[in-house]
């Protein structure tokens, strides 16, 4: 039997008065990796990897975002805060008490594992940030807010839907993109459209230098819902960080990447060559 057939756990938290739910994968002595999902979604989007990271020797911890799959919403509502949402992982990980784990996110998950990484630095692995910059660059929250209102996106799962195909990479073929918007789809709009604003208000760029774990972070060239030069500019303001461009992916690497847990396994692997440097340098 392989190790992803009989390592798994499930969790209700009590953070802030609500239920949060994670998922584990894995050993308890394996390196963690604490795996952040996008907007309006849940753990579900790293499915298809997690038995290729548990084979791979790490352990797998998923968690739902309040309000997000099997957690509950915060008491006051959905949430347009990353920074809260932030702060709601890093509960996740003490009370969880993950020893210095990697974070690794996507969209508006890769944006909340960057917000972690500048409070948080010295009792991570590292972080791997994908789909994410420092900065909102386009989004408008004005417009945003608009579309909390029935009247104003009457097709709301049309939209995602056919939106989520728009946002899938050239490279990925139909039958997946088809899959992903699916999944996409079951989203509750409340929810999603409150991480959006989120994600239209999240700005650290003048809290990158505090960032002392090694990170990379990852961006799409057919992702439009970003400009990879603003990714580029992110991971300038971090010192040692690294920028990959992945050809033909849009906004969901690991859903649309084959083989996706090798690579992110690849890339934590260089996190842990990058710590090894930086003891080198300060000892």
């Amino acid at each position: 039997m392989s190790r992803a057939a009989h390592r798994s756990s499930a969790h209700y938290l009590d953070i802030d008065g609500r239920p949060g739910f994670v998922a584990s994968f894995g050993d308890e002595h394996d390196r963690v990796l604490v795996l952040i999902h996008t907007a309006g979604q849940s753990g579900l989007q790293w499915r298809d990897c997690i038995p290729g990271l548990v084979e791979r020797g790490f352990r797998v911890v998923i968690p739902d975002l309040p309000g997000h799959g099997h957690s509950e919403e915060p008491i006051d509502g959905p949430c347009d805060d990353l920074g809260r949402y932030a702060e709601w992982v890093i509960a996740v990980i003490e009370a969880l008490e993950l020893v210095r784990p990697y974070v690794v996110g996507c969209s508006i998950g890769g944006k909340i594992a960057l917000s972690i990484a500048t409070t948080y630095s010295t009792k991570l692995a590292g972080a791997v940030c994908m789909a994410a910059d420092a900065v909102n660059d386009g989004q408008n929250e004005r417009s945003l807010r608009r579309n909390l209102e029935d009247s104003v996106s009457p097709s709301r799962t049309d939209r995602t839907y056919y939106g989520t195909i728009a946002a899938v990479g050239s490279a990925v073929p139909e039958a997946q993109a088809l899959r992903i918007a699916a999944r996409h789809r079951r989203e509750d709009p409340q929810v999603a459209l409150n991480d959006l604003i989120g994600w239209a208000r999240h700005d650290i760029v003048d809290r990158l230098g505090d960032i002392t774990c090694p990170v990379r972070l990852v961006v799409g060239d057919d992702d439009f819902w970003l400009d990879p030069a603003s990714v580029q500019r992110t991971a300038a303001g971090i010192d040692g960080a690294e920028c990959t461009v992945l050809h033909g992916i849009g906004h969901y690497p690991m859903e649309e990447v084959v083989d996706f847990d090798g690579l992110l396994a690849g890339w934590i692997d260089q996190l842990d060559l990058d710590t090894i440097g930086l003891k080198e340098v300060t000892s």
